[in-house]
């Protein structure tokens, strides 16, 4: 079985993986990480090795694009004190402590034990906002988690290249050079980011055609990738999550039409759906490919089993160190910035502490690190920090993965649906009312017919009067649900009435196979908007 046939059986397998999860309630992401496992050891399925380069420039950009669009700019803002000290603070700390360790325990050199340290710096968000949508929990928790894991990513990689280049003897370690190094690497893919905001953003209103726009914001996040990594040597994470950021932020008025935005998230939802299983089916492969290279004899099993128990122990205990220590300082910054951030609980510290899993960010950065150093020596403990990393990211996404739920539910957190139903039903009702005021004004313009201006105001009114029932009722009341729900079972019977009317037509040749299903795209997109 060749390489492209091995991913197709692979792809194949992960979604029935993905849906074996949603059956056990179980995140998706450990489900398929288990799996992966599995095949790389059964006998006679195909193992897919993964090149680093695939990760980085295949799966990344992508996947931070989409991370970046979905994100709030104004929520990262208001939490930028505890995501800027989470994203460089944590990060820089992490790469100390294991660093400490695999130099004084495991017995690597300083220069590939900070390797080991940048490798596990940075945090995968997928497993744990996969918990997070599941069960609810505080909107802020969700937001620091998932900012800090879109900048960590950026400040992980950027050390990771400094202790590469130290530990293959390329470079000479400077704090100062490191310093002024990771400031115009992550300082200039920010920037870089935002320059094609405004060089690309313009562009977007003269495009017209769905297919075009749909294929060009795939194309650009690689486009800015490559351009920042290969050519500027600045940080393409950064790069990218900046343009995805003003991507989501300008998207209502980005796509030529409503009809081009919906076709957008449908292909977007299955594209991230796609590169996610994969990458994840793929990570859990690798641990057997790892162990085939036979280049752990120095060690005995039990020995390489102590040190990445004790790495993954010193990973998450400093991430508890920190979300434990750091907060309590922020009357000292509100002193200095002068701004007053709002204090989290401790019950949020520890959930925020158990949802820092490791993913393929850290493995793709572990197969990067070069077999032998600039004068052609082995380097030394390479293959000790891939068996650590693999590991270390397994214990993370199995143990605190299927575990955060239980710790959610522990700790008290509730889904709080009423609050954000209510804000909901608050900009629907001022959207309804914006439009019955906008229909005033069309039929002073535009003499409308009194018969079609009552229907339209019957039904803005109607929606209107739903709308502040639901308001009044304070939220998802068991009356107002009901009532909700009948009238949702109504219109998907009307819908289905008019869906069966016109395939009759088409079965006996009174309309054609292409008027039918226009005429049902749009019964299909009315039904949409019902939801459940």
């Amino acid at each position: 079985m060749d390489q492209i046939e091995s991913l197709i059986f692979l792809l194949g397998a992960a979604a029935l993986l993905a849906q074996l999860a949603r059956v056990l309630k179980v995140p998706y992401p450990i489900f398929l990480v288990l799996g992966g496992l599995a095949l790389g050891f059964a006998p006679g399925l195909p193992t897919v090795e993964i090149p680093p380069e695939v990760i980085f420039v295949v799966f990344l950009p992508p996947l931070l694009n989409s991370a970046g669009f979905f994100s709030s700019p104004l929520d990262l803002h208001a939490h930028l004190r505890a995501i800027s000290l989470l994203a460089v603070g944590l990060v820089l700390a992490t790469i100390f402590a294991v660093a400490a360790v695999a130099h004084f325990v495991v017995g690597l050199s300083w220069p590939v034990a900070f390797v080991l340290g940048a490798i596990l710096s940075p945090t995968d968000p997928i497993a744990a906002e996969a918990i997070f949508r599941r069960l609810g929990v505080p909107e802020r928790v969700g937001t620091v988690v998932g900012g800090e894991s879109l900048i960590n990513d950026g400040t992980g990689l950027v050390a990771f290249r400094v202790a590469v280049g130290v530990a293959a003897g390329s470079t000479a370690f400077s704090w100062a050079d490191a310093g002024l190094n990771f400031l115009l690497v992550a300082g200039g893919g920010i920037l870089v980011g935002l320059v094609m905001v405004f060089t690309v953003m313009p562009l977007w209103n003269r495009l017209k055609d769905a297919s075009i726009q749909i294929t060009l914001s795939v194309l650009i996040p690689y486009g800015i990738y490559i351009l920042a990594e290969d050519f500027l040597h600045v940080s393409g994470i950064l790069a990218v999550v900046t343009y995805g950021l003003a991507q989501g932020w300008r998207a209502p008025r980005l796509f030529a039409d409503a009809s081009t935005r919906i076709q957008a998230q449908a292909f977007w939802g299955v594209l991230i759906f796609v590169l996610e299983a994969m990458l994840f089916i793929l990570l859990g492969q690798q641990l057997p490919s790892i162990l085939d290279k036979d280049n752990l004899g120095e060690y005995t099993v039990p020995q390489i089993l102590f040190y990445a128990a004790l790495v993954y122990v010193v990973v998450l205990g400093a991430r508890l160190a920190f979300f434990f220590t750091v907060p309590f300082l922020h009357p000292v910054f509100d002193r200095l910035f002068r701004s007053r951030y709002l204090r989290g609980t401790w019950r949020e510290y520890l959930m925020m502490s158990w949802s820092g899993m490791r993913g393929a960010v850290s493995l793709a950065a572990a197969l990067t690190v070069p077999l032998n150093t600039v004068d052609g020596t082995p380097l030394e403990g390479r293959d000790l920090v891939l068996f650590i990393t693999f590991a270390v990211i397994l214990a993370t996404l199995v143990l605190q993965g299927l575990t955060l739920p239980f710790l959610i539910r522990a700790l008290g957190f509730r889904e709080d649906g009423d609050a954000g139903r209510i804000s909901e039903l608050r900009a629907r009702l001022s959207g309804a009312r914006s439009a019955l005021n906008r229909l005033d004004r069309l039929c002073a313009q535009t003499g409308l017919s009194p018969e079609r201006e009552r229907g339209m105001r019957e039904y803005y009114e109607d929606r209107i009067a739903r709308y502040e029932a639901g308001i009044e009722a304070g939220g998802m009341t068991e009356e107002y649900a009901q009532s909700s729900a009948n009238w949702r079972g109504w219109r998907r019977d009307l819908i289905e009435a008019e869906r069966s009317a016109i395939i009759r037509m088409r079965n006996v040749g009174e309309i054609s196979p292409e008027t039918m299903r226009r005429i049902e795209r749009d019964l299909d997109l009315e039904e949409s908007r019902i939801g459940g």
